[in-house]
């Protein structure tokens, strides 16, 4: 039996590194490539939708039709009339990337201007992702307060909310309320899969168990924390288990490594998985993916189980 999982998020021009000085032109964002990698693992009865706000320009016309050949649906994507997609530079040494952005008038950041159109949109999935980065890039905390009140009436009417706290300190006006922000997002979440080092670093948690005590006192039922190459710790309603990282061949390029992870393990997870099952899969995911230039590459090359 299928479903339909709704990504939210924003959609950036992606600029990498090709070589000889010059850039490639491709279109990423941390929503959309969970969407992407979900898409590619998840058998067709499923659907999978983004929705963002874009401009009227030619360039996000393109990044629609991007985003529909890789059979994402987009129908209920908002257009902003003179807005443009915010853009980011990865820079990369020895695998590891920095990311230089120019994402201030991102039409992405008015997703949540129309809160009728905003709450049809959720209405129609069975599951709801979204990031820390979604939450850091609306435009005023109203659009904060209304993104997160469709969440929690998705939750309540027993839809599966999943949501990954991918902090970002330099998004936030202050510290503090990136983290009263990113507690707010995980209490209207069902699904959390933080990033270990985010969480210490940003919380102060002195380990994984700091961490999935932090966010079940929020009312989470379920954790999936990720531990780069330690591999995740899964808390599903009080049952603890593990799944290894898988060990990459080689490391070209961490973009898109958690995304991955997150879409596959998704993929997984809502078509009759267990959650260690659906980890241990997203690891070998993920290590395929930092194989690779670029936050999305080609699910022909992505393993199947």
């Amino acid at each position: 039996m299928g479903g339909r999982l709704l990504s939210v998020g924003e959609c950036m021009v992606e600029l990498s590194q090709a070589g000889d000085g010059l850039l490639r032109k491709g279109f990423a964002g941390d929503t959309l490539n969970t969407a992407w990698y979900a898409r590619a693992c998840l058998p067709s009865e499923w659907k999978v939708e983004f929705f963002t706000a874009l401009g009227d320009d030619p360039l996000s016309a393109e990044m629609l039709s991007f985003i529909e050949k890789a059979g994402i649906e987009t129908g209920s994507v908002a257009r902003i009339t003179g807005g443009t997609p915010g853009l980011y530079l990865i820079n990369l040494k020895d695998g590891e990337r920095t990311f230089s952005y120019w994402r201030n008038a991102s039409a992405a950041r008015k997703l949540a201007i129309d809160a009728d159109h905003l709450r049809a949109t959720v209405e129609e999935a069975d599951l709801i992702y979204f990031s820390g980065i979604t939450l850091a890039i609306l435009e005023n905390p109203l659009a904060v307060d209304t993104f997160l009140s469709e969440l929690r009436r998705a939750r309540a009417s027993g839809k599966q909310v999943v949501f990954d706290p991918n902090i970002r300190p330099r998004l936030w006006a202050d510290r503090r309320t990136m983290l009263d922000t990113i507690t707010a997002g995980a209490r209207a979440a069902t699904l959390v899969m933080p990033s270990f080092d985010d969480e210490t670093v940003n919380f102060g948690d002195a380990d994984i168990d700091a961490t999935i005590a932090r966010y079940c006192a929020l009312g989470v039922s379920q954790l999936v924390v990720k531990d780069g190459a330690k591999g995740a710790t899964l808390d599903f309603d009080g049952e603890r288990s593990h799944a290894p990282a898988t060990q990459a061949i080689s490391v070209v390029d961490t973009t898109s490594a958690g995304d991955s992870f997150n879409g596959a393990f998704l993929s997984r997870l809502v078509t009759g998985r267990t959650p260690q099952e659906a980890a241990i899969f997203a690891a070998k995911v993920a290590a395929t993916v930092i194989g690779h230039h670029g936050a999305l590459i080609e699910p022909a090359l992505l393993p199947h189980d």
